[in-house]
Formats: C-alpha cells, structure tokens, sequence
C-alpha cells in the first residue's frame, strides 16, 4: 500500500484549508527535518514524496528502520519557499507519527527477546483511517511484522462469528468459502477451546484476553497443532511474560493506535 498522489493531495487539502495568507512568501529557500528525540525512523519516504508533489526536491539520509539520535537530521529538503512552507507541516506530522509507531515497535520486539529469540511481534487492523499503509510500513520498520493487511488477507473467525454459528461451525464455514492460499485464524477465549480450533481446521489459534497462565496452558493444549497467537490489551510491559509462554505471535493493536508521535522539528 504506497502513498499515491492521491493521498498526499487529501492530506495537503486537509491542511490548506480555504485560504492561507502565511503561506504567501516568495523565493526559493532549503530545509530539513531534524530529531528532537532519539527512535526509529519511518514514514520518511511519504514525506518526501509530500515536498516533491509540490515540485520541491527532498532526499532522506535516515532509511526506515534506522537507529536517529536527538539532533539528527533525517530528511532535507529545496525549492520555492511557498511550497516548502505548504508541505512542512503535513510531512512532519506523516514523520513523526510513523516514526512513533516504528519506535514502539522495536520497544515491544526488545521486550520479546528477553524471553523469547522466535515470537513475531505483530500490528493490527486498528490503524488511522487513511494511514493504513504508512503505519503498517512502520511497524515493519520497527521490526514487526504486518499481520493481516485488510480483511481479504485472512481470514479470521471471531467471537462474534462463533456466537452465532459455534465454534466448528464457524471454522467449517469460512474454511469452505475461503481460497486454499488463505490462512484461517480462529479467536478462543478459554486454553480448553485452542485444541478445539486447530482440531477443526485452524491453521493459527488466537488466545484472546487470556492471562500468561491461561496462554500458557492454552499452548501446551494445542502442543504444536495450530500457530498459537496472543492478542487483546497487551502492552509493552506486558510482552516478556506473554514470550515466555511459547506463542509463536503476540499481536498488539497498541503498536498503531496508542503509539506518541516522535518528535522532529522543520528547520529552514
């Protein structure tokens, strides 16, 4: 999901407004985007394709994924000072919030290797409405991976979908509707439902709410039959004692919705 040229014109437009007479400044003029905080970058490469769809010339010397330091300078940029001036905020804000969901990324991945050198680190589908691809993007930067990137990608049978079906019933539905290259993930509630699931057809079991004892217990349970995911309210605190249950994924909706944005600050 790359930033298109229609993203970047709604994100200018929203920011624009009717009339902007500060934006009103004649002659060239250069810039660049500089770290106030220390983190990971990402998001850069929508900024600069912000600052070259109104005809400016930007590069960034910082790669997604990289290490920044307070003081750092992450992206430059040239040309009329009344586009530079227009694309300013919105690149920043595109940064920064990227840069924040990458950063917490690589924080929750560092909390999963001190149990455990195997379970993935996943984001979810409670993303910014419009900002998907940006911040599905981040957490891979951060050293995520992007877990489903919409509904079509898998499928996953959910509590909702069980009350009204069962369990098997469920799981036999959607098996039969859905393409053989697609992966079924099968939300349980209690360990003693996660052997339920993967003897029914699951290929990934989602354990969710479950405390570390009940996830533990749930993997044992499922002794290797299906993929074992933790889900639901995990912070990055909470993440070593989830590792260390033997999940293969933990899935954190907070790595893009509950994310700071980092700091950086446009400087010309």
């Amino acid at each position: 999901m790359p930033v298109t040229d229609a993203d970047v014109e709604r994100w200018l437009r929203e920011d624009l407004g009717h009339h902007d007479v500060t934006n009103d400044v004649p002659g060239e003029t250069t810039g660049r985007l500089v770290a106030k905080q220390a983190g990971v970058a990402a998001g850069l490469d929508a900024a600069v394709r912000v600052f070259e769809y109104l005809g400016c010339e930007a590069d960034a010397p910082a790669a997604a994924g990289d290490r920044i330091d307070a003081g750092d300078t992450v992206l430059r940029v040239s040309g009329a000072a009344q586009s530079v001036l227009r694309a300013e905020r919105v690149a920043v804000n595109v940064a920064g919030h990227a840069s924040g969901v990458a950063t917490k990324t690589r924080r929750a991945v560092a909390a999963a290797r001190e149990a455990s050198d195997d379970v993935a680190i996943a984001g979810t589908r409670k993303t910014t409405p419009g900002l998907r691809g940006v911040e599905k993007r981040a957490v891979v930067a951060g050293g995520g991976d992007t877990h489903r990137l919409d509904l079509s990608h898998m499928v996953m049978v959910k509590d909702n979908h069980v009350a009204e079906l069962g369990l098997e019933g469920a799981i036999e539905r959607f098996r039969a509707a859905k393409s053989f290259a697609t992966k079924l993930d099968v939300e349980v509630e209690t360990p003693e439902d996660a052997p339920r699931a993967a003897d029914a057809g699951a290929d990934i079991v989602l354990l969710d709410n479950m405390t570390p004892a009940e996830t533990e217990r749930a993997v044992d349970l499922l002794d290797g039959a299906a993929l074992a995911e933790a889900s639901g309210g995990i912070t990055v605190d909470d993440v070593p004692a989830y590792a260390a249950t033997g999940v293969d994924v933990i899935s954190m909706g907070a790595l893009t919705h509950s994310a700071p944005t980092l700091d950086l600050s446009f400087r010309t």
